[in-house]
């Protein structure tokens, strides 16, 4: 029990919720052929967008995720929040050198991409997936989107040029698992 402005003065929040916790993170060496889904992020760097992402990751079924370098730390307290628990499901591992972890993965590379790829209504997502998603202005670095078996794209009907990354993660793990 401490006092309510040391809780104020300690929380990473506004209007914090009235209890914190410190704990030890874990080791950040999920075995990346033993998991049948896996999230690689490309330098997404908005906390907010990163820990959607998990949110929904573990929502839908993906069993870890792989934030290469220029992301923005999946234990930071705005990446916390908008996870929601997402970090007790889902193997992570942080600042990884992504090239060698989509190696390492073994299964199908899935790029997402605004534009060119496969309609993903009629991509193929069977099997081990691994969904490959970029930085909010540059998008996959084109050296990673080599790696991909392939790239989707979720088209757009309306006036805007692009989906938020977060938007278009969670589409895509969505229309994986509503095919399982």
């Amino acid at each position: 029990m401490v006092a309510d402005r040391l809780l104020r003065a300690i929380a990473h929040a506004e209007t914090p919720q009235g209890i914190l916790a410190e704990i030890a993170l874990p080791a950040e060496t999920p075995d990346l052929r033993a998991v049948r889904s896996c999230v690689f992020l490309d330098a997404v760097q908005d906390a907010g967008n990163v820990g959607t992402i998990l949110r929904s990751a573990a929502a839908f079924g993906v069993e870890a995720a792989v934030l290469g370098p220029g992301c923005a730390d999946p234990w930071a307290p705005k990446v916390l929040r908008a996870a929601m628990g997402a970090h007790f499901a889902l193997a992570l591992r942080a600042n990884a050198a992504l090239g060698p972890a989509l190696e390492a993965f073994g299964g199908r590379i899935v790029c997402a991409l605004p534009r060119g790829g496969v309609p993903l209504r009629r991509a193929a997502l069977s099997g081990r997936l691994g969904w490959l998603f970029g930085a909010e202005g540059r998008g996959v670095d084109p050296a990673l989107a080599a790696h991909a078996h392939l790239r989707v794209t979720i088209p757009l009907h309306g006036a805007a040029e692009s989906l938020n990354v977060a938007a278009a993660a969670a589409i895509c793990f969505y229309e994986a698992a509503s095919r399982q």
